[in-house]
């Protein structure tokens, strides 16, 4: 059978069930107007989003910036009046890394300034350099040959692989009725096995391009700059090297908009000298190689469920080549701005809430999943720890800094109409939509591993597919307030009725050990 089907029919088997738990679900309807109007009427979303990026600033793992946010993050909530607030080690991460300065310019023949940042976790350049260029284009170890002898004190210019386009589609959308419409129904079966070709061909390209590294290395080329693509200055961003404190070395690389490249690439290649004058200043930080989460709580008043726990949370971390505004400040800011809410709401949850900021989650979610193994079951062998028993919930924001357009059920039909309902007082501010669908790439994974709810939130897209995910233009600037504030209401929303509900919400069967997130 189907996986999605088999799943399908096993959630219609407990919807009798749901049906119950559905007619059960109440609230305070005074309680739930004071949530909203201290989140429309006395927001201060917009100010923590101000100082988790523009004071902050970026966020890469390991980072000095992370590390302010940390401290500055776990402050504010203590000083909100939550309890147990801490920057709390996960294990070990490995290397972090911070730019103290980055320059480059074409000097001939003519100057003018680029845009390029450097890669995460390259090392400097030797002082300021102004070299000559050396044009890379390569699609198989073996055309690498032809420069052998060419490259030693050159700066490398690698292929752009995406050229930016002339697009008459706007930047920014927002979901239709008909697109959510579209998400509530049962997705088509796939009709062809996982895309094994296409896996291989992205492990050769990083296989090729981890071949090209070291080829550069040792025939002594000076630096290099590429670009993943982007379009109009916007360029996106990655890591050069591993993080890992026993990395290998490699050379300095900076990632440019890929206008600049192709401008150095047409010049290079019509036979005119191209001169560069670039400079990078990276530090390594390798005093502290661990990992850490934010985490505090609104402690539960309940006799008997104030040990259980209701989770919210976000990833603290970016990437350096901007301020991390959409990825993911503004889902930081709203997860924070939710438990501000109920706080100053006077909410008395019955259950525990517990706000959890991770680290690292770019390089592989790595705080939440080692949050969930240290608290909760290693999705490798299964084994749960008592805590597995008591969390009720958890929600998730990591898809921009659209407005909340409604919530994944991540294939637990038994939730879904228990969602259905908490979202009827919010249809108002666009939040209706309930789907089975299952989304990826983010922290709610990690408690969906080991058979814990957990859920994103369906968010309008805007610009972050298209503008600001993992690029320079992530900046608070792309940050609409009247989303935040609709995005943190909902979020308390359902945090408040999570919290005080009867029963933990309902779960899907435990999956088996080893499973893949």
């Amino acid at each position: 059978m189907r996986p999605f089907a088999l799943l399908f029919l096993i959630g219609c088997s407990l919807l009798p069930a749901a049906a119950v738990a559905q007619q059960a679900e109440k609230a305070d309807p005074l309680m739930l107007t004071k949530i909203r109007d201290e989140g429309m009427d006395r927001s201060r979303v917009m100010e923590t989003a101000f100082y988790l990026t523009d004071v902050c600033g970026p966020r890469l793992a390991g980072s000095a910036g992370l590390q302010r946010a940390n401290e500055w993050t776990k402050t504010q909530l203590a000083g909100w009046g939550l309890t147990n607030a801490a920057v709390e080690p996960w294990g070990t991460f490995g290397r972090g890394w911070d730019i103290e300065k980055s320059y480059v310019a074409m000097t001939a023949p003519y100057y003018h300034a680029l845009l390029g940042a450097p890669k995460a976790w390259t090392p400097s350049t030797s002082g300021p350099l102004k070299k000559s260029v050396v044009v890379v284009k390569a699609a198989t170890e073996a055309d690498l040959d032809k420069y052998k002898g060419q490259l030693r004190d050159k700066i490398v210019l690698t292929e752009v692989a995406n050229p930016p386009k002339t697009t008459f589609e706007p930047d920014a959308r927002r979901y239709t009725a008909e697109e959510l419409k579209k998400l509530t129904e049962t997705p088509a079966a796939p009709t062809t096995a996982p895309d094994t070709d296409r896996m291989a061909a992205r492990r050769a390209q990083l296989a090729l391009r981890a071949k090209m590294a070291d080829f550069y290395l040792s025939e002594g080329a000076a630096a290099v700059l590429s670009t993943r693509g982007g379009s109009d200055g916007t360029f996106f961003t990655s890591n050069g090297a591993p993080y890992a404190a026993d990395a290998k070395p490699v050379l300095p690389e900076m990632e440019m908009a890929p206008e600049d490249q192709l401008r150095l690439i047409r010049l290079a290649e019509a036979g005119i000298p191209v001169e560069i004058e670039l400079e990078t200043r990276t530090l390594f930080q390798t005093q502290d190689l661990k990992g850490y989460n934010v985490v505090a709580e609104i402690p539960g008043t309940d006799r008997k469920l104030k040990h259980e726990v209701v989770m919210l949370g976000a990833h603290l971390d970016s990437w350096h080549a901007a301020t991390g505004a959409t990825d993911n400040a503004a889902g930081c800011a709203v997860m924070m701005e939710a438990v501000r809410i109920l706080k100053a709401a006077g909410v008395q949850p019955r259950r525990t809430i517990r706000i959890a900021l991770w680290g690292e989650e770019e390089q592989g979610l790595h705080g939440s999943k080692n949050y969930v193994k240290n608290h909760f079951a290693d999705p490798a062998t299964m084994q749960v720890l008592p805590d597995h028993a008591k969390l009720a919930a958890y929600f998730n924001l990591d898809n921009g800094a659209g407005k909340i357009r409604g919530i994944y059920a991540q294939g637990n039909a038994a939730v879904a109409p228990i969602f259905t309902d908490w979202l009827k007082p919010l249809a108002d501010l666009g939040a209706t939509t309930v789907t089975l669908r299952n989304t990826g790439g983010t922290d709610h994974l990690s408690f969906d591993a080991v058979g814990l709810p957990g859920f994103q939130f369906i968010q309008d897209p805007l610009d972050y597919g298209t503008r600001t995910h993992h690029t320079n233009m992530d900046t608070y600037e792309r940050l609409p307030a009247d989303d935040l504030k609709q995005a943190s209401v909902v979020v308390a929303t359902f945090v408040y009725h999570a919290a005080m509900r009867d029963q933990k919400l309902p779960r899907k069967p435990q999956p088996p050990a080893g499973k893949p997130q």
